[in-house]
């Protein structure tokens, strides 16, 4: 069986979003998770950096318009946050962007819209 990349690391992560799910519940917008998230990740001293900006290189230049991705989480996973019905194609397409252009290898959509915390591995 082949080995989960970054294991700990997801488990950890997601194990903080089912906490803040079970405390917080559904229904409140994307802003409050990322804010009980930034709080749980200072408490537990797990290296993030929220809202994290990436430029878009295009041919030889740097376009002027940057990516924002919700977190970066132990220096190499992107994590998106959604608060929405489902997790649907596009949130798995735009983190999938979002990885390569970070050059990461793997990211995390956790969605807090749902009455059971929604979770998902993308890797590139």
């Amino acid at each position: 069986m082949a080995q989960l990349l970054f294991k700990e690391e997801y488990y950890q992560v997601v194990g903080i979003c089912m906490e803040i799910h079970r405390i917080l519940g559904v229904g409140l917008s994307e802003i409050v998770y990322k804010d009980a998230m930034e709080y749980e990740f200072k408490t537990r001293n797990i290296p993030f950096e929220r809202e994290k900006a990436f430029v878009v290189e295009y041919k030889d230049i740097v376009l002027p318009h940057k990516f924002f991705a919700d977190f970066v989480v132990f220096d190499k996973i992107i994590l998106e946050v959604k608060a929405c019905e489902a997790i649907a194609d596009p949130h798995i397409t735009q983190t999938l962007n979002y990885i390569a252009i970070a050059k990461s290898r793997l990211g995390i959509i956790v969605n807090f819209g749902s009455e059971s915390l929604e979770h998902k591995r993308v890797i590139l």
